[in-house]
């Protein structure tokens, strides 16, 4: 009892947890394995057989349970592979990782070789299925030849690889590719895993240390001690290095040496980044790196399980401080395959089948996939995805460190000979097997000529040196005492930290002032856990406006991620427990940063910092590896019964169970840990009691950490179906809360922005970031349209189904047709409808169609592939509020859905796809111009309709008129109207938001006179229409005698929508002024003194505002200056107020007729010489108003006195002058004549305080829309 006690004390501390043996099981005999995808057409020896777990020591770690299915499947992740004497049967190494609900890791390391069988039954199995397979192949009439079928079996198929590879050598190998596999005359292997199960990442040491026990097995001579010693001293006798220090122990012939890094330092991280950077390039790399960052899809994709391993685990250590949240799977046994439907965020590898194209992949979904084909240095990203910030000079100084260790940074094509040297081309195993090359290579002139031949070439090969130095080392071992295997280490360890610290400075340089950002709102851990998903722990709007622009794109993208938020929530809770360690190396790497200073100057620049510590982090490394800090204790000879263990050569013993089950009574670190463990347990005990309930705290702690995400891992074991069902299950409801949290995410801060423009608070959303939400929603569409699909097609699965939709429905049109060719005009199909417009008096109404809105897409020739066409419709449908009807209407053909998707699919569990809709109809009540904004250079139809008022005879006028149409992002050009027509049509470039419409006429014809109510303008794509007021005459001798006027729009409301939508709908653009403030202004008695003060000082403010937002989301300054509650609104009051207007016969006085006059008055001074006397700048001042005045009046352009007016006032805040005209016109002496007493022009105070206002408008570039100024020549 006592031995296995002493175990469990000191586990936590042992360098390894399991040592385990997989094989074939020579009682269940031959087993085809189903799940691995059976091919019976393939001879035999290439199909795939299930191993088993043979043996593992010790039986149970309690707090690590073997998971014995895993372990099987990922020791042989394709099964058993069978070979015979005429196969090449080189050992293999590859690793593998067991992620567990919790997120906590296990790393297994594996060889595997192959043992000769000696069953008979087995042998006799073999050649009874090549019989059967002969036979069937005579029949089927074909000549099996097994070198040309794709194998699906071999562990790294490599015989296969070999066979197209190499023409067969000796004749007994060509006469078995004929006749198969014949026990009496061939010798049949088949493979066997040895796996060490270790808590850390230790791969050079488990490399070396499996590599030496596999030597002792194959080795002529015997090992110096029985294996079980060996075995037995790795798992109970060898400790995990201490924090900061190295550790040596014994291998079977070699010691070996291990290091681990300290606690401020990075966390530990073996496996070699340098052959990940050879392997993909610097750029591929860092491509890949910034798909992981942005939580897409990550497919690796080799014929090497120890490639796949290492790219994967390369990308997931450079992430620093932050960690991969999702699916992680680097290995992916061929019976998961399925897993690859899954709907979420993953990071997989799958191994290739040799020569199988890329092509013939079938994959579920791939809209938001990253495709990493490791073998053939080639990645498919997906697409449009923001670029990682100063990628350039980020990849230039990656590559500096690469080529000081003699790695060249941009993948090359390698000559045959040196990829064969590298890494044996058809098998990146091989690569480390440093003792065979070394064997084969010793005294062998090839290496001299493959050298020479490098410096020729100018090419660099990683290896090759450390391989020569290593040849040279061993000729004078007894000097240094380090073997090339242990300068390769060296190199290797100092080479990963000296990159991953380029990474880290990085994310200490953009995340430097993190922590100014995170929101601590909650008073104790329990509230802020209970709480959690209602909470805002970061502030991203500010954090945004605080970085370079260049960064923006991604870090946009970047802080909505699951391991963003995650990073987040760890450093809220390190208010109330230790805090995780990444998180304590990095904030402690800010603080240094901040102590040094580096931040302060270059903050918001988005000028590259270099990494300063290379050198240091190498040296550390250094010293640890150089300078043993313990040695483990020796491998000795156990209490054995004698005679057992016995050796013989080629074959893995059968180990004894009863020595290697239990670990040794008394050893020094065990009893240190085992009364560390105790110390903890008391202290454990006594913080129960004090706060929150211990299991309660984990349960919530593991809930808010696991917000958001799906499934953190797949079970690797029991596959029945209902596990399968299950987890299908899970998904579906991890997509629904997806759905969720990012409808709820875009309402709130869409609706945070309109209550700033309604006047609550401040704004905190940006196009950016509603750009980026926008995406994340189209990725979430894409991946709930890619789970459970029957069969792929296309890359976008969204565009597959809506294609099938239309090709049904457009037959379904051409039948009704048929059957009825009278009166086809009569019948709306149901997937159309009309849509009433609030102005269905004018505007004829849009047929709402979700196959006519298909249609508007694949005409846009800018869009090149299905996943741009699937995200345009999104955002067309979302724009024109139809998002969630469309998709309803596409999943109420129940019959393609069924023929599309399998049972479990997202799209077929019928209360979750409708609460799905729900959530998607929760958009409806605010308004996205998403899809206008984002393809602003297609054509698009637009409609126009000009309503007069009809109850004056003149709602037809004999004048020719025209209209000309603005927007954010050009205009129509002058379009003439044909005579009597009040409606057209025309095609442009698309305009944008609409601004302002100019209509006028040519004043021809007796009935030159045009009243007109307003303008209607509508985009005939997105539905948008735009209602522009109008309210006055058009013709000269009526109203102010203008001929053409601009008006100023606002986005119309359909009818039906106004109460859905009220309350919390955007707020409407400004318009043009109407007739009623015409009438209004003129009638000014009712018009209070601080009323017009408060709407100057509101316009000012307006604008002022204005140009506080980010550029790209200003909107419409024109708007501003002229629309309702304008700058030239709140003027003309001013103006108007105590203004005498009306003269005899009630001719009407405008304000333009006051500032004629005053002109003309300065003019004749000017002549007279009265203004000779005045100040010079006073002078400067009255030229610049009679020019402008006088520039204004002569244009040729037919604009109305009220019109010139409104035309002066731009142009004098544009050109920073309305402050200097108003003393002039207050001095002027027309002024008693034009205005009584009373009136706020003639108080020298009001005016005084209106030029301090309008002053505040000179610190910003005011640029007039070119519908306003056109014409005017200064």
């Amino acid at each position: 009892m006592s031995g296995s006690s002493a175990v469990s004390g000191a586990a936590p501390c042992r360098f390894a947890h399991y040592f385990a043996i997989c094989g074939i099981d020579t009682e269940t005999g031959l087993e085809p394995d189903e799940l691995a995808g059976e091919n019976f057409e393939q001879s035999p020896l290439k199909r795939t057989f299930k191993s088993k777990v043979l043996a593992r020591y010790p039986e149970n770690v309690e707090w690590n349970p073997f998971d014995q299915d895993a372990v099987n499947m990922l020791c042989m992740p394709k099964g058993l592979s069978f070979r015979t004497q005429a196969d090449q049967r080189p050992p293999q190494f590859h690793s593998f990782i067991i992620t567990k609900e919790d997120g906590s890791r296990t790393y297994g390391f594996v060889n595997t070789f192959y043992e000769e069988v000696t069953s008979p039954q087995i042998c006799s199995a073999m050649q009874t299925l090549y019989q059967m397979h002969n036979a069937q192949s005579a029949a089927a009439n074909t000549p099996s030849s097994s070198s040309a079928s794709s194998s699906s079996s071999s562990m790294d198929s490599l015989a296969s690889s070999l066979d197209e590879a190499d023409p067969p050598t000796c004749p007994s190998s060509s006469s078995r590719r004929v006749g198969g596999y014949d026990s009496s005359r061939d010798t049949l292997y088949v493979s066997k895993a040895l796996c060490l199960i270790t808590p850390m990442p230790f791969m050079h040491a488990c490399r070396r240390f499996l590599s030496q026990l596999h030597r002792a097995v194959t080795s002529a001579a015997a090992p110096p001690l029985p294996l079980e010693s060996y075995v037995h001293n790795i798992l109970y006798e060898v400790p995990l290095p201490a924090p900061g220090r190295s550790l040596k122990f014994h291998g079977v012939y070699e010691p070996i040496v291990c290091q681990r890094p300290g606690l401020g330092e990075l966390q530990l991280a073996d496996f070699p980044l340098g052959e990940a950077f050879s392997l993909l390039g610097v750029e591929n790399l860092v491509q890949v790196f910034t798909c992981t960052l942005l939580e897409m899809q990550i497919l690796l994709y080799s014929h090497d399980y120890q490639r796949l391993m290492t790219a994967a685990e390369a990308i997931t250590t450079l992430l620093f401080p932050f960690q991969w949240q999702h699916v992680y799977v680097p290995i992916l046994p061929a019976s998961l395959l399925h897993f690859l439907d899954a709907p979420v965020p993953y990071l997989m590898g799958l191994q290739s089948k040799d020569g199988a194209d890329r092509s013939k992949l079938e994959l579920p979904q791939e809209a938001n996939l990253c495709f990493v084909d490791i073998d053939n240095h080639y990645i498919e990203l997906p697409e449009d995805f923001p670029q990682f910030p100063n990628k350039a000079e980020f990849i230039q100084e990656l590559s500096e460190v690469l080529l000081s260790y003699g790695i060249s940074a941009n993948m090359g094509r390698k000559t045959a000979a040196l990829r064969q040297l590298e890494d044996d081309g058809r098998n990146g195993n091989l690569a480390g097997e440093e003792l065979a090359v070394l064997e084969l290579l010793q005294g062998n002139a090839t290496l001299e000529r493959l050298q020479a031949l490098t410096k020729r070439t100018g090419v660099t090969v990683a290896r090759v040196d450390a391989l020569r130095a290593g040849v040279r080392a061993q000729a004078s071992e007894g000097q240094g005492g380090r073997t090339a295997a242990d300068e390769e280490e060296l190199r290797n360890a100092k080479l990963n930290v000296q990159l991953r610290e380029v990474f880290a400075s990085r994310f200490t340089t953009m995340f430097a002032d993190y922590e100014a950002f995170v929101i601590q709102s909650a008073p104790d851990l329990e509230s802020w856990l209970t709480n959690r998903e209602q909470m805002h722990n970061f502030d991203k709007a500010s954090f945004l406006s605080d970085q370079p622009e260049p960064y923006l794109p991604f870090l946009s993208h970047f802080i909505e991620t699951q391991m963003f938020a995650t990073f987040i929530d760890n450093k809220i809770m390190s208010q109330w427990e230790e805090k995780e360690p990444l998180l304590r190396v990095f904030d402690g790497r800010i603080d240094k940063a901040r102590l040094y200073n580096v931040r302060a100057p270059s903050l918001r620049s988005s000028s590259y910092q270099r990494c300063s510590i290379l050198k240091e982090s190498a040296q550390a490394i250094e010293q640890r590896l150089m300078k043993i800090d313990h040695t483990a204790i020796h491998p000795h000879l156990l209490d054995m019964k004698i005679g057992q263990g016995k050796y013989e050569q080629g074959f893995f013993p059968k180990l004894q169970a009863d020595v290697l089950n239990t670990g040794p009574t008394s050893n020094k670190w065990s009893h240190r840990t085992a009364t560390a463990q105790r110390r903890k347990d008391r202290h454990r005990q006594q913080t129960e009691h004090l706060g929150l309930d211990n299991d309660l705290k984990e349960k919530y702690i593991q809930e808010a950490r696991s917000l958001g995400k799906n499934l953190r891992q797949p079970k690797l074991s029991d596959l029945s179906p209902a596990v399968i069902a299950q987890t299908n299950w899970k998904f579906v409801e991890g997509l629904l809360k997806e759905c969720r949290m990012k409808t709820k995410r875009m309402l709130v801060e869409k609706m945070g922005r309109e209550a700033v423009e309604l006047g609550h608070g401040e704004a905190n959303i940006t196009g950016l970031e509603e750009n980026t939400l926008i995406a994340s929603l189209c990725d979430l569409l894409e991946r709930i349209w890619s789970h459970g699909l029957q069969v792929k097609q296309g890359k976008s699965a969204l565009w597959s189904h809506l294609l099938h939709y239309q090709a049904r429905e457009e037959k379904l049109d051409q039948q009704h047709q048929a059957e009825s060719p009278g009166n086809t005009h009569t019948h709306t199909h149901s997937h159309t409808r009309l849509r009433k417009s609030d102005c269905s008096v004018a505007m004829p109404s849009l047929r709402v169609s979700l196959i006519q809105d298909m249609r508007h897409i694949q005409s846009m020739s800018e869009i090149k592939t299905d996943v741009g066409r699937a995200r345009a419709w999104i955002r067309l449908s979302l724009e024109k509020k139809l998002l969630s009807q469309h998709l309803k209407q596409l999943l109420s053909r129940h019959a393609l859905a069924k023929k599309l998707y399998k049972r479990y699919a997202f799209l077929r569990s019928e209360e979750e796809k409708e609460q799905f809709l729900f959530h998607l109809l929760s958009l409806n009540t605010v308004d996205y111009f998403c899809f206008t904004s984002v393809f602003t250079t297609i054509m698009i139809p637009y409609r126009v309709v000009i309503i007069p008022i009809k109850k004056l005879s003149n709602a037809m006028t004999t004048s020719n008129p025209w209209v000309c149409v603005s927007g954010e992002l050009g205009d129509s050009g002058i379009m003439q109207i044909p005579k009597n027509v009040l409606e057209m049509t025309f095609d442009c470039q698309n305009l944008g938001k609409l601004t302002t419409v100019q209509l006028g006429h040519d004043n021809a014809g007796l009935l030159a006179k045009w009243l007109v109510d307003c303008v209607m303008v509508r985009n005939e794509i997105t539905g948008h229409t735009y209602r522009f007021p109008c309210g006055r005459w058009l013709g000269k001798g009526v109203d102010d005698g203008s001929l053409e006027r601009v008006l100023f729009g606002e986005l119309a409301v359909p009818s039906g929508e106004e109460d859905s939508g009220r309350g919390c709908r955007t707020p409407p653009l400004q318009r043009s002024p109407s007739q009623t403030r015409r009438i209004s202004t003129t009638s000014l008695s009712g018009r209070g003194y601080t009323q017009i003060q408060e709407a100057i000082g509101e316009a000012v403010n307006n604008i002022v505002k204005h140009f506080h937002k980010p550029e790209k989301e200003r909107g419409s300054l024109t708007v501003l200056l002229c629309g309702e509650s304008s700058l030239v609104a709140a003027l003309e009051q001013f103006f108007h107020h105590g203004f005498k207007s009306a003269r005899l016969f009630q001719k009407t006085v405008f304000v333009w007729d006051f500032v004629e006059k005053a002109v003309a008055y300065m003019e004749s001074a000017d002549q007279m010489g009265d203004l000779q006397e005045t100040a010079e700048p006073l002078g400067m001042t009255c030229q610049s108003l009679c020019r402008y005045v006088n520039a204004i009046n002569s244009t040729p352009r037919n604009i109305g006195k009220d019109g010139k007016f409104q035309l002066l006032v731009c142009l004098g805040a544009r050109d920073r002058l309305l402050p200097q005209w108003l003393p002039l016109l207050v001095e002027c002496p027309v002024i008693p004549r034009m205005y009584e007493d009373a009136a706020l022009l003639r108080d020298r105070t009001t005016v005084n305080a209106l030029i301090g206002v309008l002053e505040t408008l000179h610190d910003f570039p005011v640029t007039l829309e070119a519908s306003l100024v056109k014409g005017i020549d200064l």
